[in-house]
């Protein structure tokens, strides 16, 4: 089944969903690089790839956004109270993940740096710019309210599961 039912999720919504929650879980690492004054294996290993799958991120939540809007209508329904709240809940995943890329990219070329994903130079490395250094500025900003909001989503997935018995986790697995 690749389309959206209301009783399950299809192929392509689950598949998109946990390759979500692996990349972005990649990217989480990252907060590691901060803990520590020098190198260290986090620094080493995760930060070369976090540009990388920063861009595949990108790319990946306009096709899972235009996926989504083709399948709202089949999707399971709530009662109204955790359908707004749902509603609401995964608009705001959806900008953060938005968000989070394009003002990674624009500190990277505030500073300077351009930006390369995966061995591809994608913007070529120039003068600051300090207009986008400066809303970039967000990138880290945005990655504590993705967290908030993705501790906040596992939270509802837990509750739905546990408390309603309402097979949520059945439908995305």
């Amino acid at each position: 089944m690749i389309k959206d039912n209301p009783e399950r999720y299809g192929t392509i919504s689950r598949v998109l969903h946990w390759l979500f929650a692996v990349l972005v879980l990649w990217q989480f690492m990252k907060f590691f690089d901060r803990i520590g004054e020098g190198e260290h294996w986090v620094g080493e290993t995760l930060v070369p790839w976090h540009v990388s799958i920063g861009t595949l991120l990108l790319v990946l939540i306009v096709v899972r956004v235009v996926w989504a809007l083709s399948q709202a209508s089949h999707r399971p329904t709530h009662e109204p109270p955790i359908r707004y709240l749902a509603r609401g809940g995964h608009i705001l995943l959806y900008a953060a993940l938005v968000i989070m890329p394009i003002t990674g990219m624009l500190y990277m070329v505030g500073e300077g740096y351009g930006v390369e994903a995966f061995g591809i130079t994608l913007i070529a490395e120039g003068e600051e710019i300090a207009w986008m250094h400066t809303v970039g500025g967000l990138h880290s900003i945005t990655a504590w309210v993705l967290l908030g909001l993705t501790l906040a989503h596992i939270a509802m997935a837990f509750y739905h599961q546990f408390v309603r018995r309402d097979g949520t986790l059945r439908r995305m697995s």
